[in-house]
């Protein structure tokens, strides 16, 4: 049991955590470009930085549990201004890229389909892969034949309303579960909390597992990819970012899981549960965005 004050505002030990999340970060990055690049190094530098990220934060959260007896109300209130601004950092890193989208949609390719002399016959439309891209086939379960998609001359877009709209009543009801677990903390019924917050990350699980299988049909079936212009970036980029925040924040909530079965939180003090559950909340709504923006309009 710690000794310290709860009149003084508790300021933790200096720490090389950060640093070496930096690290294990860069091997991710880079391990992820040199993969997609087609280098045989990346898969490999990219499973060391999982591997010594993961490793990173399972001592990194275990200090920051030690030291949690520690905060008074001064901390807790810090601690919840940090978090507010984290998500607002993370709202205006998914306007950027939902900006970009707007920017491609409403301005580049009409100014693109304008140039007749540069691009003859090339019309505004979206989805696009730009002038001299691959052809979208349209129509009721229209997919390109194997040729096409080895050759990348045509492609599909995902239906929105089979494993997209599947995944978002996943999302809805996990911010539901969610939503209960917390009510359950508050009124201090530890099986019901555990119950709800379980089912809130086999959710968040399950639906990683379906935007995989979504993944797996765009490239070996519909022929969208990564290189399918400026369609197949930004639809990658803005779903595959999500899915490694669902990814980022599933983890989170398994690691509170496993404190609550622990039983380190009370119906009065449990920050890391309320964080948990605001980050969650906004990864769903920033998937309810995807949906209308990307899959269906």
């Amino acid at each position: 049991m710690s000794s310290h004050s709860q009149d003084q505002y508790f300021v933790p030990d200096s720490s090389v955590y950060p640093f070496a999340a930096s690290i294990a970060l860069f091997f991710i990055a880079m391990g992820g470009a040199s993969f997609l690049n087609g280098y045989a190094f990346g898969p490999k530098m990219m499973t060391v930085g999982f591997i010594g990220m993961a490793c990173l934060l399972f001592i990194w959260f275990r200090k920051v549990i030690i030291e949690s007896p520690d905060y008074n109300m001064d901390v807790d209130k810090s601690f919840r201004i940090g978090m507010a601004w984290f998500i607002f950092s993370e709202v205006m890193f998914f306007a950027a890229f939902f900006g970009a989208l707007y920017y491609l949609r409403t301005l580049a390719i009409p100014w693109l389909a304008e140039t007749e002399l540069l691009w003859p016959g090339f019309e505004a439309s979206w989805p696009s892969t730009g002038p001299m891209g691959a052809a979208l086939l349209t129509g009721a379960g229209a997919t390109p034949d194997a040729t096409a998609i080895a050759e990348g001359t045509e492609f599909a877009i995902i239906d929105p309303w089979h494993l997209p709209l599947l995944n978002t009543l996943l999302l809805l009801a996990s911010s539901v579960t969610l939503t209960i677990a917390h009510h359950a903390l508050r009124a201090n019924k530890r099986g019901q909390l555990i119950f709800w917050l379980g089912l809130t990350v086999f959710l968040g699980a399950l639906f990683l597992f379906y935007q995989a299988e979504e993944y797996i049909e765009a490239y070996q079936h519909l022929g969208l990819t990564l290189g399918t212009g400026v369609y197949g970036s930004t639809f990658f980029l803005l779903t595959g970012f999500h899915g490694f925040h669902v990814c980022l924040g599933a983890f989170i909530l398994f690691v509170v899981l496993i404190r609550c079965i622990k039983g380190h939180f009370t119906a009065e003090r449990h920050f890391v549960f309320e964080a948990g559950a605001w980050y969650w909340h906004f990864v769903d709504t920033v998937w309810v965005g995807l949906f209308i923006f990307v899959y269906i309009l």
